[in-house]
């Protein structure tokens, strides 16, 4: 259908998983794909590989999201390579869960840095030549437990609703200037993380979803190809819940 044909897509954190699968579909849609990730891996070099042959511009720039100047000067090569960021799709993040008794400072320092600073980094870095060219949209990969909460996860619970809150905001100061800002927040998404599970905290995630499965990174991929269209064009400041109906 190429629903982003001409459209520049910015990935952060696309090596893998959700990220990787974004990259994908939104190559498949017609869309230029520049990503990061914090390393070159065999990862990072297989998916910029993958995504050339699909007959669009894609490139792969290594550097770290929650570091701040890293941030805004690789922007600025993407920028030149690319000539425009259209679509920026924040989705670096980790996870270093504890009980909040066991949890360290350095657990909670590093789980806020790279989920929701990387997300301050990266749209300070595109918002100038979005605003230049009066049109763009920021999508935030943010999760169900940033509504919920989840125990055993407050640092990661409190950036992901941090994100949601920080695209309300962006989605209120840059809607008069035609650029829309998004959260999404996935549920239990099947990936290399979760394929480690055991099939009995499987089965108890399972018993909690309505639909009674697991979703897919191309389920949460296929709403970030919606909000990066023009599909989405009166569509801001929403979180879109991608969970088979596990928050509602």
């Amino acid at each position: 259908m190429n629903l982003l044909k001409g459209k520049t897509v910015l990935i952060t954190g696309a090596a893998r998983g959700i990220g990787r699968a974004i990259a994908k579909k939104c190559a498949m849609e017609g869309a230029n794909v520049a990503f990061t990730d914090i390393r070159i891996e065999d990862s990072f070099t297989s998916l910029e590989k993958e995504l050339n042959e699909m007959g669009i511009k894609a490139k792969g720039y290594a550097f770290d999201a929650s570091n701040y100047e890293a941030s805004q000067t690789s922007v600025e090569k993407i920028i030149a390579d690319f000539e425009t960021i259209d679509v920026l799709v924040n989705n670096a993040g980790i996870t270093r869960d504890s009980l909040l008794m066991r949890m360290t400072e350095e657990q909670w320092d590093a789980v806020l840095t790279v989920n929701l600073k990387s997300v301050f980094n990266m749209t300070k870095a595109v918002q100038k030549p979005m605003l230049k060219q009066k049109c763009g949209s920021i999508i935030n990969i943010s999760s169900v437990v940033g509504v919920g909460g989840n125990p055993g996860q407050a640092n990661y619970s409190a950036s992901k609703a941090g994100m949601i809150g920080f695209s309300k905001s962006i989605a209120k100061e840059l809607g008069a200037r035609n650029i829309r800002c998004n959260a999404i927040a996935p549920g239990f998404i099947m990936t290399d993380m979760t394929d480690t599970l055991s099939t009995e905290i499987k089965e108890s995630w399972y018993a909690k979803i309505p639909m009674k499965r697991g979703g897919t990174p191309d389920e949460v991929a296929n709403a970030v190809v919606f909000l990066g269209s023009d599909l989405s064009s009166y569509t801001t400041g929403q979180v879109i819940h991608v969970c088979g109906g596990m928050q509602m």
